[in-house]
């Protein structure tokens, strides 16, 4: 990985972490639609729940993008993040895993609710072990506050992190974001566009 990409990732790790910290303290939306169009410094994005947002970001903005990766990738000691449904066991059935890069390690660690779907919890932690089963892998993971076991199954989608660009943002494409900031004219406004490639929808 090369030193600017180390660089440019460690900073969106660290423009995360505050952006989920502070998500309850001020008024904020988090984002996961599509680029309808873009106006000058203007992002016109339709939400998942069909309403259409004006997003713009700040001063060096961040543009991170996510590319499809798999469980062949993980290994122990990595840093994962992971959205899932809990079992009866306690474990969580896992819809995604996004793999951090090193730069990003301690992103988000822990374990909290989600709105990816009801009932979601995600879980940011070190991936201590990883065993085969017959529904799928299991992966251990240990964060500060406690551990999990993460079920992924052939249907959980596995993605990893890369540099991206403004270049990439057009129309059509699909865009996750933290926690944008209301401004007093009604536009968002965010530190960080975090986008699929080639077609991907962030899955977070």
């Amino acid at each position: 990985m090369s030193k600017m990409l180390q660089y440019t990732l460690a900073a969106a790790g660290v423009v995360l972490m505050c952006a989920v910290s502070s998500a309850s303290a001020q008024e904020t939306v988090r984002i996961r639609g599509t680029i309808e169009s873009v106006d000058g410094p203007v992002y016109v994005v339709k939400n998942r729940d069909g309403t259409e947002l004006k997003l713009t970001v700040t001063d060096k903005p961040l543009f991170v993008a996510i590319v499809k990766s798999t469980m062949a990738d993980i290994k122990p000691g990595m840093f994962v993040g992971s959205t899932g449904i809990t079992q009866p066991d306690g474990s969580q059935k896992a819809i995604e895993v996004h793999i951090f890069p090193e730069s990003m390690r301690g992103t988000g660690e822990g374990h909290y609710d989600w709105d990816l779907k009801p009932n979601t919890k995600m879980t940011n932690a070190n991936v201590e072990q990883t065993v085969a089963g017959v529904d799928g892998q299991m992966l251990s993971v240990k964060y500060k506050d406690g551990e999990k076991k993460l079920l992924v199954t052939p249907e959980t989608a596995v993605v990893t992190y890369v540099n991206g660009s403004k270049d990439d943002l057009k129309p059509g494409i699909k865009v996750f974001v933290a926690a944008a900031k209301k401004q007093p004219d009604g536009t968002l406004q965010t530190p960080r566009i975090t986008y699929g490639k080639d077609g991907l929808t962030p899955p977070m």
